[in-house]
């Protein structure tokens, strides 16, 4: 039996295929645009206080435009995104039901695990979000011009180097040592 046959045969099941696939495709794509919102995030009271942090940045319209919580904290990949949403997202629901982050202070005791979640993805990520809006970085100095040589020859990613850009500041981390153990480890001067 060819592939003409088969639908012919089961036209209805085609159709039915057909149009579940593309109801479920559109869907994931539309529930993706919603989740990556800045609307949608801030929608949980706590992450108001990185929302001003970052209006209070130089990030904040420096070129232009301002970004929003996805341009940072999601890949540009798609299926890295979603993955993300899932992986993230459900931590970060987890939390705000498992933690007290009604308060500044409540959610200050939690910044630290917040920053290393997100340094930890942006390192998997090869810093991917930076490089959307950075792209032909151009060092300003060269101690700065050798680091990113450095930079490049041991596998480094802008996030090792370029810690506490936006939000209030916490220790910054060695994020390579940390993920061969699994823990938070301070960066030695």
């Amino acid at each position: 039996m060819g592939l003409k046959d088969f639908c012919r045969n089961r036209w209805k099941v085609v159709v039915v295929t057909a149009i579940v696939t593309l109801v479920v495709s559109f869907g994931t794509f539309r529930m993706e645009k919603v989740f990556s919102s800045t609307k949608f995030c801030v929608s949980c009271h706590s992450m108001s206080y990185p929302q001003q942090e970052l209006k209070e940045s130089t990030h904040f319209g420096s070129l232009g435009v301002n970004p929003e919580c996805e341009d940072c904290h999601l890949p540009p990949n798609f299926i890295q995104r979603v993955e993300s949403h899932v992986f993230d997202g459900v931590r970060g629901v987890i939390g705000e039901f498992n933690k007290d982050l009604k308060t500044k202070e409540g959610f200050d005791k939690h910044r630290p695990e917040y920053a290393h979640n997100a340094r930890v993805n942006l390192r998997k990520w090869d810093s991917s979000p930076c490089r959307v809006c950075h792209k032909n970085v151009k060092p300003s100095s060269e101690d700065a011009e050798r680091k990113h040589r450095k930079m490049q020859t041991e596998g480094l990613t802008c996030i090792d180097c370029h810690q506490n850009l936006v939000h209030e500041e916490v220790p910054e981390e060695d994020i390579v040592k940390g993920m061969k153990e699994g823990k938070i480890v301070s960066k030695e001067e």
